[in-house]
């Protein structure tokens, strides 16, 4: 659960420069799905290899870091019964 929350603490520091609503636990379904999309996005080729301005190796260990945040956030849903979104750039 240590991706999860680091995760989570990185996003809530963003969105405190943006007015942006703050994540805490325990999840709600909301929560995940907006942390589903927030992946989703950052495992995009684009945003995954920042445009390509970093190394292969450097895009290997981001989208190596945001899979055990998505396999984090699955092990939260199935411990606690909530739906699982489909994150579509997911390995």
């Amino acid at each position: 659960m240590r991706a999860l929350r680091k995760f989570v603490d990185q996003q809530n520091h963003w969105n405190s420069f943006f007015n942006g609503s703050k994540i805490t636990f325990p999840l709600s379904q909301k929560d995940i799905d907006s942390i589903a999309s927030s992946l989703d996005s950052a495992l995009s080729p684009e945003n995954l290899h920042c445009d390509g301005e970093i190394s292969i190796a450097e895009a290997n260990a981001k989208g190596n870091r945001l899979m055990h945040v998505v396999d984090d956030l699955e092990a939260y849903c199935t411990k606690n019964g909530f739906n699982m979104p489909t994150i579509y750039e997911a390995w």
